[in-house]
């Protein structure tokens, strides 16, 4: 019997606040923030009603450049797409209660939003400048197959 285990969460969605760049005392960065996304519910009458959307409120945090680079260019009501898994943790509070806190823990976050379809009027505080990729001069030219009776398969 294998075991199987996989923990992946792909999430877009809307910031609630400013993140706020952090540093443990090791000097390691860590944002923490709150990311809106819409789900669509069909609603219980049966009138063909169009479905509905409701947000869910989903706590993340992030580490080291990616908490740079959330902290840098995004800002509430910006929409972020962010890569990452599920962690829970578990603690005791003050009373001696056991408390739980389901959180994602983001490797990746990109941009979902052009420069201009941003929040504030459409302006960053900072500009990204993403490296352009062009195919190179030697890629494959492809011959168009006139019919299907040419196809090996």
């Amino acid at each position: 019997m294998s075991s199987l285990n996989l923990n992946k969460v792909v999430l877009c969605g809307r910031l609630t606040a400013d993140p706020e760049l952090k540093q443990t005392t090791s000097g390691i960065a860590v944002v923490s923030f709150t990311l809106a996304v819409n789900r669509r519910f069909q609603a219980k009458s049966a009138d063909g009603a169009p479905a509905q959307q409701q947000a869910d409120f989903i706590s993340v945090v992030a580490w080291r450049q990616t908490a740079e680079f959330i902290s840098r260019y995004f800002r509430k009501g910006s929409a972020l797409c962010i890569t990452g898994s599920i962690q829970t943790r578990t603690w005791q509070d003050a009373n001696g209660q056991k408390r739980y806190a389901t959180d994602v823990v983001a490797d990746e976050a990109m941009f979902v939003d052009s420069k201009n379809d941003g929040v504030a009027g459409g302006q960053y505080t900072e500009t990204y400048n993403a490296p352009s990729y062009s195919s190179p001069a030697s890629a494959p030219k492809f011959e168009e197959l006139k019919t299907d009776d040419d196809l090996p398969f």
